[in-house]
């Protein structure tokens, strides 16, 4: 018997025993994907829509592929997240990871450990600070999410003003944005940024953030809340205040609320937004499976366009039945 006899009849033992059990080709091809889901718990509107997402991917999959299994984990932090990494390996023996990394660096040790072991590794979103620890990435373009909060607020001022941001958790792509952010703003040298701190994507602590500029700032006029989420509170902290000086709040990813705030013109200092939505959560789950389905590889690097979101524009973003 030779090589080519011998590899067609250990295909053929192997359907003839998938068969016996009840498994098609395509089951039993499925059945060798064990997918790890690892993601931010759902602390914020932008982390829900990534969480239902996820669970989405996992429900259309498995219904599509019988014999695939797609595990989802949840963290509450880093910590949490590198001990579901391990588990993920240990107890599920997944061969496949996508991870939206709660923090970039806290993450890319556990992750690089993982991908070490033999494991496909595609990394969403927030990437890690050492991208030999995985072998694809994912993420909306976070360049285009700073740059472009910035080029509307230098207009909307006149070239002229005082601006504070409120950025999010010390991420790659939190650096990527307000590099972006900054770039522009250098083109305009009598905006001044007053300051800017961390919100961590979150409306309470963008409250109290905020409640700190207005002590501390008595003339702001423009605010820069990296998120949808800080946005709000950033909104609540300048409404408790009185503050009459500021002339926009400039959020970000489109949430739904804020995008029916934008479309019905219901507070002035909503004027435009970016897009930037969780669905990619779902794409990048779905392209990861049926790419190893295949044994192939995605390709290093896809990034999905981020674009301005103005009155005009707005019911293009607005999905109603969204969480986020």
């Amino acid at each position: 018997m030779n090589k080519r006899t011998t590899l067609h009849a250990l295909a053929a033992v192997t359907l003839a025993t998938a068969t016996l059990f009840g498994m098609t080709g395509a089951q039993a091809q499925a059945s060798n994907v064990n997918l790890g889901v690892a993601i931010p718990a759902a602390t914020h509107s932008f982390t829900a829509g990534i969480v239902f997402w996820a669970n989405q991917a996992k429900k259309d999959l498995e219904a599509a592929h019988p014999g695939m299994k797609v595990t989802v984990k949840t963290a509450s932090g880093a910590p949490e997240q590198a001990n579901q990494l391990q588990d993920l390996m240990t107890a599920t023996k997944i061969n496949t990871l996508v991870i939206f990394p709660f923090e970039s660096a806290a993450l890319t040790k556990p992750v690089a450990q993982v991908k070490a072991k033999g494991v496909y590794v595609t990394v969403v979103d927030r990437g890690l600070t050492d991208t030999s620890a995985q072998d694809a990435y994912m993420s909306g373009d976070n360049t285009a999410f700073g740059r472009i909060p910035a080029e509307y607020i230098a207009k909307a001022l006149g070239g002229k003003g005082n601006i504070v941001a409120l950025r999010g958790i010390p991420t790659t792509i939190d650096n990527e944005r307000m590099d972006a952010f900054n770039a522009v703003m250098k083109a305009h040298p009598d905006i001044k940024l007053l300051d800017a701190k961390p919100g961590n994507w979150n409306r309470d602590d963008a409250f109290k953030v905020m409640q700190d500029f207005l002590t501390r700032f008595k003339q702001i006029d423009a605010v820069w809340a990296a998120d949808d989420d800080m946005a709000i509170g950033v909104l609540k902290a300048i409404e408790q205040a009185k503050r009459t000086d500021i002339k926009l709040v400039f959020g970000g990813a489109g949430a739904k609320g804020m995008i029916k705030t934008l479309m019905d013109g219901s507070n002035p200092l909503i004027q435009a937004n970016v897009s930037y939505s969780p669905k990619f959560m779902y794409d990048a789950i779905k392209m990861t499976a049926e790419a190893r389905l295949k044994n192939e590889k995605l390709p290093p690097t896809t990034i999905i366009p981020s674009v301005l979101i103005t009155k005009e524009t707005a019911k293009n973003f607005y999905f109603p039945d969204s969480p986020f």
